[in-house]
């Protein structure tokens, strides 16, 4: 490229110059606002509560502590961690030692949590003891020599252990509070790695890097017109995509984290009272659990509260509760390749003047692109061609821009794929509307969405075929008025061979984590092409049918 006047002694330097990195939202929040609420956790006469000053001492701790353990950039550091105090820190001072946080998914199985400990191959693993023996398996099954940091959470009293070889307290009290941490010298940096069931059974690695997270965090700003000091309520899992990065985004605005160990009505609504919660996120479960939630858990909450939904599109039953609760909800779409929600339904200013049917069918579509996002469209597969905007013909939608992932971990031809012709292929098929928004039609690769959390077909299936009764199986996504969508397997038998739906439940049960089982069974034969290939589309509509048992 020739060069211009602007080419000569107009240089990068550190002056004018620095790489993006969410970890400075900290440091500017704990400088500028040191004795604001950063945490709550608990209700009544059971609070732990730290300002930002505190949160800041913690995280250096935990940064300095890992770093006196000879961690440091590109090791990776696993979480297995409700959404409590230790999760938010580990966002802050895992990275602040170079590290990369591995937040995992508390509802997986051992098998599935080794796997992770040795693809990313973790250096340390910090365990609430909730989660203490299915960590304890896992890190057997890993064969890893893995330091295990025990977190006792002075709030649960449920059952569990400690099995690892300190308290993070005391891991913590071995830190210095006032670690020189520096920001990544490189924005490219990997910042966190997280898994996804992707289109097989076989999780792949998702990294993140320090820029990325530094712009959805910012997004998720524009994109709410967040205010300053924001009260976040945590129900959705710190372990999927980060939290959408609303880690970075309430250190950004110098909010408060409301930390919530589980998700239940009643706990929920007295956060949202006693803390003035004024935003949450969650899956169409989680909204309509409030809706569904006995009127008198809602009494005494006066103030407004906004929502973000994603996953299904919000029908206009839960549009029409979540507005008579005083709970405004907006609508995003997104992937764990793309730091989590990467389109919003931008709402217009003339639809408050629709019919409520109007306005949730609007709202319902996945939208346009996050302001961060340099583009998303949707192409035609095989010529990357941009689909006309008639609300009917189908494409794929891709993603360009700094949200999206770096690339799956140690595995090049599936990143490779997910980048033919320089786009992110999300593998969802959708329609644009001649206003320009998109509308998601089918999942291409067959992930059933179950409250949330991405369920492969094809493990559910490889579990199956595992019992000597089964001739042929398939597993595809049915309706489900609680979870959105839940696995509904068909099977066909051996000749002579039987076996009950219950039976067959429990099998997948002693292998697969608990989500991840068929909620409904159908038996007979399969319907095949001519060359033997399970018709799935058929069975899609059947899975809709009373033909399916309730399992």
């Amino acid at each position: 490229m020739p060069s211009t006047i602007y080419d000569h002694g107009l240089d990068r330097n550190p002056a004018n110059f620095a790489a993006l990195s969410p970890l400075g939202f900290l440091e500017r929040a704990a400088s500028v606002y040191p004795t604001l609420t950063a945490v709550l956790h608990g209700t009544g006469g059971r609070i732990v509560r730290r300002n930002w000053a505190d949160l800041y001492a913690r995280c250096r701790r935990l940064a300095a502590a890992l770093a006196q353990r000879g961690l440091g950039r590109g090791d990776t550091v696993a979480v297995l961690l409700p959404n409590t105090p230790p999760m938010v820190e580990a966002h802050f001072g895992v990275p602040m030692a170079g590290c990369v946080l591995n937040a995992i998914n508390t509802r997986l199985d051992a098998e599935s949590i080794a796997f992770m400990l040795g693809h990313g191959e973790a250096r340390l693993l910090i365990v609430d003891r909730e989660f203490a023996a299915v960590a304890r398996a896992a890190v057997a099954r890993s064969g890893l020599a893995l330091p295990v940091i025990d977190v006792d959470d002075p709030l649960y009293d449920g059952p569990g252990e400690c099995f690892g070889q300190m308290d993070y307290e005391a891991f913590l009290a071995g830190g210095d509070e006032h670690f020189a941490w520096q920001p990544p010298a490189d924005e490219w940096d990997a910042i966190a790695l997280n898994y996804t069931s992707g289109t097989t059974g076989n999780p792949k690695g998702v990294v993140y890097h320090h820029r990325g997270a530094y712009l959805n965090a910012v997004s998720n700003i524009l994109v709410w017109a967040m205010p300053h000091h924001p009260v976040y309520l945590w129900t959705l899992p710190m372990f999927h995509c980060n939290g959408w990065c609303f880690p970075w985004t309430i250190a950004a605005m110098a909010g408060t984290h409301v930390c919530l160990r589980r998700v239940e009505a009643a706990p929920i609504f007295d956060n949202i009272r006693e803390h003035r919660v004024t935003h949450y996120c969650g899956a169409p479960i989680v909204h309509s659990l409030l809706v569904n939630a006995p009127p008198a858990l809602r009494e005494g909450i006066t103030h407004r509260v906004q929502a973000m939904v994603a996953a299904a599109a919000p029908p206009a039953a839960m549009i029409e509760g979540m507005d008579r609760m005083g709970f405004d909800l907006t609508h995003v779409y997104g992937l764990t390749e793309v730091y989590g929600p990467a389109t919003v339904c931008a709402r217009q200013p003339d639809w408050a003047g629709l019919s409520l049917g109007e306005r949730a069918s609007r709202n319902g579509r996945q939208g346009v692109r996050y302001p961060m996002a340099e583009a998303v469209k949707v192409l035609d597969p095989q010529t990357l061609a941009e689909v006309p905007h008639d609300g009917q013909t189908m494409g794929e939608v891709m993603f360009r821009g700094n949200i999206t992932m770096r690339g799956y971990l140690k595995n090049e031809a599936a990143t490779r794929e997910a980048f033919a012709g320089g786009w992110f292929h999300s593998g969802d098929l959708a329609v644009v509307q001649p206003d320009g928004y998109l509308r998601i039609k089918d999942r291409s690769k067959d992930i059933i969405i179950s409250g949330g959390e991405n369920i492969s077909s094809i493990e559910v299936e490889d579990v199956l075929y595992r019992h000597p009764a089964v001739m042929a199986a398939a597993v595809v996504a049915q309706p489900d008025p609680r979870w959105g969508e839940a696995p509904c397997a068909f099977v066909e038998l051996k000749d002579g061979a039987q076996v009950t739906a219950e039976e067959l439940v429990a099998h997948c049960r002693a292998h697969l984590a608990g989500f991840k089982t068929p909620k409904r069974i159908v038996f007979g034969a399969l319907p095949k092409t001519s060359t033997g290939k399970i018709q799935k589309f058929v069975l899609r509509q059947q899975a809709r049918s009373s033909a399916a048992i309730d399992v």
